[in-house]
C-alpha cells in the first residue's frame, strides 16, 4: 500500500517506520527540507519533499500536524488528490476537526493514536511507538464505511489496542486524562515557582526526585500543544477543570478540618483503582 504521511515529526515519523517495516510505501510531505532528508536518511520515509502533490498517488494519507493546520491541510490537499483517497488525523481533538474535514473530504477517518512523550519532532520518534497502547477512531454517520474499515484495518497492524468513539466522547474522555493532566502538571510547576522563599525553591529544585518527576513530566512538554489543546478542546477542558477544581477543595477541607480517615479513604480507592486507567487489555472495544 502507498501511504502518505504530512507532518514528519513524534508521531508522523513513528507511523512512517512502523509502515514500512511492513512492506508499505511510505511517502512524507514536510515544510522543512531537513525534516524530509532525515526521514529518507533514517528508514522513516521511501521520499519525503514538502510538496503535497508527491502524495497523488497515495491510498492513504495520515496527517500529523498540529490540530490547527488539520483542515487548512486537507484544503490543501484537494486539488492533488483522487477522490476515492482516503485521509484520516493524529489530532488529540475530534469535535474542532471531524464534521468540517468529513465535509471537505468525504472519505475522511477521524483518529488519535494515545501514544507519544514530552518530546518532539522527528528525532524523538519511537520504533513500536503504538504497540499494546489505545488508537482511537471516531466515526460519525457521515462517515464512508469502506474509509472507516481500510483505517482500521491499517491501524489494527500496528498491534494497538483500536477503539471507537463519537468525537464527542473523544473529547470529553480526552480532557479528563491528557488536557487536564497537562495543566495541572503547569499548574504544579508555576505554583513551585511562586515560592515566596528564595531558599525554599532551591531547596525545592535541589530535592526534586521521582514523585516531582512523575507529575510534573506533562506539563514541562511541548507548549504549542498544550496551548492547542487549551484551544481547541476549551468546552471540555474547562468542565474536567471546574470537577478538578472541586475535588481539591475538598481534599482543602478534609485537610484543614482534619479529617484523616476522609484523606485515607480518598487515597486508598485511588490506589484500589488507578490500575483501571493504565492497565487497560482489551484489544478493541466500541465506546
Amino acid at each position: 500500500m502507498k501511504i502518505g504521511i504530512v507532518g514528519i515529526g513524534l508521531i508522523g515519523a513513528s507511523l512512517g517506520w512502523d509502515f514500512r517495516q511492513m512492506g508499505h510505501q511510505v511517502i512524507g510531505v514536510s515544510r522543512q527540507l531537513a525534516t524530509c532528508e532525515t526521514a529518507e536518511r533514517e528508514g522513516i520515509c521511501d521520499r519525503a519533499s514538502c510538496d503535497l502533490a508527491s502524495l497523488r498517488a497515495t491510498e492513504i494519507i495520515f496527517i500529523c500536524t498540529p490540530i490547527a493546520a488539520i483542515v487548512p491541510t486537507i484544503e490543501l490537499l484537494i486539488p492533488h488528490l483522487d477522490p476515492a483517497t482516503i485521509i484520516t488525523d493524529a489530532g488529540s481533538v475530534k469535535g474542532a476537526i471531524v464534521d468540517r474535514a468529513t465535509e471537505l473530504w468525504p472519505n475522511f477517518v477521524g483518529g488519535h493514536p494515545m501514544a507519544g512523550n514530552s518530546e518532539s519532532g522527528i528525532a524523538a520518534f519511537e520504533k513500536g511507538l503504538f504497540a499494546d497502547r489505545p488508537y482511537v477512531l471516531t466515526p460519525i454517520l457521515q462517515t464512508a464505511p469502506v474509509a472507516l474499515e481500510r483505517v482500521a484495518e491499517l491501524v489494527r497492524s500496528l498491534n494497538c489496542m483500536i477503539h471507537y468513539a463519537t468525537p464527542v466522547q473523544h473529547d470529553l474522555a480526552v480532557a479528563w486524562i491528557s488536557h487536564l493532566p497537562i495543566m495541572v502538571s503547569a499548574s504544579l510547576i508555576d505554583a513551585c515557582l511562586h515560592e515566596a522563599d528564595p531558599t525554599i525553591l532551591d531547596f525545592a529544585k535541589k530535592f526534586a526526585s521521582t514523585g516531582f518527576k512523575d507529575t510534573s513530566r506533562v506539563g514541562g512538554g511541548n507548549p504549542e500543544m498544550g496551548m492547542m489543546m487549551a484551544e481547541h478542546n476549551r468546552d471540555a477542558l474547562l468542565r474536567s477543570l471546574y470537577q478538578y477544581r472541586d475535588r481539591l477543595d475538598m481534599v482543602i477541607d478534609s485537610i484543614e478540618t482534619k479529617q484523616w480517615t476522609e484523606i485515607k479513604d480518598l487515597l486508598s480507592t485511588n490506589q484500589a483503582i488507578r490500575p483501571d486507567f493504565i492497565n487497560c487489555s482489551a484489544l478493541e472495544q466500541d465506546a
